[in-house]
């Protein structure tokens, strides 16, 4: 039977001691997590590793010794180390010994209390502690034939990986500390700590109470039944900014509480609500600082006016159009005047309301530039807003096409029904063709505002800090683990080295990307283009209802 032995690199200049880790008997596999030097009491040993085990919930103990001679092994040593089997009693017994320089080692194992001793092969794997300790394995995505056996492989693979992870503790000390004991693991020479990182919790105790407090009372506000009466209610409900407000006001409350992760999954969520958050307000100040700059608040309103103008004039051109004889084609001249003079009405009152509001567009610019501090989406979702009102004349338009086209699809399936097997009317052709004009103007509308809730889904849902993690620290997002064959000498044990294979970027998206909200319709385009030929309304929020897809 073959034993694998994970001995941890850090330890292969360690002075002799005494191996302690994990032993996994289902897998035939020995975890050494750290060297004990000598000298050492063996009921300290005990005693300490006893009380590892109760913290830790591993059951970590001696599992053999570890002999490291810089000249030739002396025989005395050699039978002090086999006499340690009989203090520490497991089965079986692993002596790892490496003399000089040489890179390798033997490694033979003692079954004293068996009555038929058996040879094992010896299989060395190496591997970076620090790495393993880090980093989080996660469970294979793909479903295939041959998801179990990965499954398999994934769950032996994670026993290695949570020992490892669990047995924190045990790295906690370093060759400064003044105990009984003296160990050698990745962190022997100090262990890491950070002054910065130490100010930043201690001063986050207080502000994290402060913003709790802070959105207790938001939160109490927005719940009252002020909020909920007509038309307040119908407007937190239907603009994407108060949506927008109400998304990054549960992300601050998810960062404030004072709850602890539990799991992997809810650390990397909250790591990348505060990475999202902080990203999206440093966009949004950028923003405000630019348009701060060189007046070009009053240049943009001072360009507003005459682009709603030229909008209207092009509007009226193409109703003047479309009122004579469009592409020489004979039109209904009496339903021709009615309809568009109805429109020209709507673009007359909507022309007036902006001149009207003219005064005041610089000062409403100047409050929208200074929410950009609340972040980059909030002023993409209140930039949304503004076109959705400023071109709502355009909607009130594809309203009064699209119903009239849908009776007119209506009427032209009922003649069909009538008239099945008969000549062609040309006249149904002609009238189609009139009534896609509102729908591509409203279709433009609907791209542009499509595209800026993308880019603030984008920016609301990418796991920023996971894909910075996977950057910059690959082996922290693991999907599993390679081994590389090391030089072999007859009569020695095979040498592996165990390297993690880092998670790949689609899958760190997949498996931490954040939840969003939206009042806005999620339709696919093959039910818009549905919509569009069938002359149903396509709403700018969400319909109740109404089947999304």
């Amino acid at each position: 039977m073959v034993l694998k032995v994970f001995f941890p690199s850090c330890c292969s200049s360690a002075e002799s001691g005494i191996l302690i880790g994990r032993w996994i008997s289902e897998q035939n596999s020995a975890v050494i997590l750290a060297v004990v030097h000598f000298p050492f009491i063996p009921v300290q040993v005990k005693q300490y590793l006893s009380e590892v085990q109760r913290v830790t919930k591993v059951s970590v103990s001696v599992l053999g010794s570890w002999s490291h001679s810089k000249q030739e092994k002396e025989e005395s040593l050699s039978e002090f180390l086999e006499d340690l089997g009989t203090i520490f009693s497991h089965e079986p017994w692993i002596q790892i010994s490496k003399e000089g320089g040489s890179k390798f080692w033997s490694c033979s194992t003692l079954q004293k209390h068996s009555n038929n001793p058996k040879e094992e092969e010896i299989i060395l794997v190496y591997y970076d502690q620090r790495k393993v300790m880090l980093s989080h394995l996660h469970p294979p995505l793909d479903t295939g034939t041959s998801t179990d056996h990965k499954a398999d492989d994934a769950s032996k693979l994670s026993a290695i990986f949570d020992t490892v992870a669990k047995s924190k503790i045990l790295f906690m000390t370093d060759r400064y500390d003044d105990g009984p004991i003296k160990l050698t693991h990745w962190q022997s020479d100090g262990v890491e700590a950070s002054i910065i990182v130490e100010l930043m919790k201690q001063a986050s105790v207080p502000a994290c109470m402060l913003l709790t407090f802070l959105l207790s009372l938001i939160s109490g506000i927005c719940r009252s039944r002020v909020l909920k009466f007509w038309p307040l209610s119908f407007l937190w409900s239907k603009l994407s900014t108060c949506e927008q407000l109400g998304h990054r006001l549960q992300h601050l409350q998810v960062l404030s509480s004072n709850k602890k992760a539990e799991t992997q999954t809810q650390l990397m969520r909250k790591a990348n609500i505060f990475v999202s958050l902080l990203i999206d307000v440093a966009l949004g100040i950028l923003l405000m600082s630019w348009l701060y700059r060189k007046n070009r608040i009053g240049h943009l309103a001072d360009t507003l006016i005459p682009m709603a103008d030229h909008v209207a004039e092009e509007l009226q051109d193409l109703l003047q159009w479309l009122m004579g004889a469009p592409a020489g084609l004979k039109m209904n001249r009496a339903l021709d005047q009615v309809l568009g003079r109805f429109f020209l009405y709507h673009i007359h009152l909507w022309i007036s309301y902006i001149h009207l509001m003219s005064p005041f567009i610089e000062m409403i610019l100047w409050y929208v530039g200074l929410s950009a501090c609340l972040g980059l989406t909030v002023a993409l979702c209140i930039l949304s807003d503004i076109i959705a009102l400023l071109t709502f004349h355009i909607y009130c338009f594809y309203v009064y096409g699209a119903r009239l086209y849908c009776l007119k699809i209506y009427g032209l399936s009922s003649l069909w029904r009538l008239f099945r097997g008969k000549k062609w009317n040309v006249l149904r052709q002609r009238v189609d063709s009139c009534s896609y004009d509102l729908d591509q103007l409203r279709l433009l509308v609907v791209v542009v505002q499509g595209l800026i809730h993308l880019l603030v889904d984008l920016i609301d849902s990418l796991p920023l800090y996971s894909i910075i993690l996977r950057l910059c620290r690959s082996y922290r997002l693991a999907a599993g683990v390679k081994f590389r064959v090391l030089e072999q000498q007859d009569g020695k044990p095979l040498r592996l080295l165990m390297q993690i294979n880092p998670l790949s970027y689609g899958s760190v998206v997949q498996t931490y990307r954040l939840p969003t909200y939206s009042c806005y319709p999620k339709d696919s385009w093959a039910s818009l283009c549905k919509k569009l030929f069938l002359g149903e309304l396509i709403y700018p929020w969400k319909h109740k209802g109404e089947k999304q897809d």
